[in-house]
């Protein structure tokens, strides 16, 4: 997979027809959003096997949004369409490497029960 600049119009295809996303949020005039950006597409570059998207929060608001993005640069990683990581702030290369290795290693099977007993806890809570 290659480095793709992602929109609200082609987000849900591009990052559902991958096993795994990881997001880069940023803007033009961000200073570590534009140091970022090298150690993102040298990363990229060595894993054809995920999908490196960019998005624009100046031009994608929408989603940056729905990501609750107050801080740029914000990494998100999503696995099976379940966003397993998300921090603000730059990654250094070696963090992001370690990063992919941690979300290649979890048993999605257990993130997802995790999930379900949460959303079960938070519908008592509100009950």
């Amino acid at each position: 997979m290659a480095l793709e600049n992602l929109t609200a119009e082609t987000f849900n295809d591009k990052v559902m027809s991958n096993e795994i996303a990881i997001l880069d949020f940023w803007a033009p005039w961000c200073g570590p959003c534009r140091q970022f950006a090298p150690i993102f597409e040298k990363v990229a570059g060595e894993y054809p096997d995920i999908l490196f998207g960019k998005i624009n929060t100046e031009e994608e608001q929408e989603l940056a949004g729905y990501f609750q993005i107050r801080s740029i640069p914000t990494v998100a990683i999503m696995r099976e369409g379940i966003v397993v990581f998300m921090q603000p702030g730059m990654l250094p290369e070696e963090g992001l490497h370690d990063l992919i290795k941690q979300v290649k290693a979890l048993d999605m099977d257990q993130v997802r029960e995790e999930i379900k007993k949460q959303q079960e806890a938070d519908a008592q809570a509100n009950d």
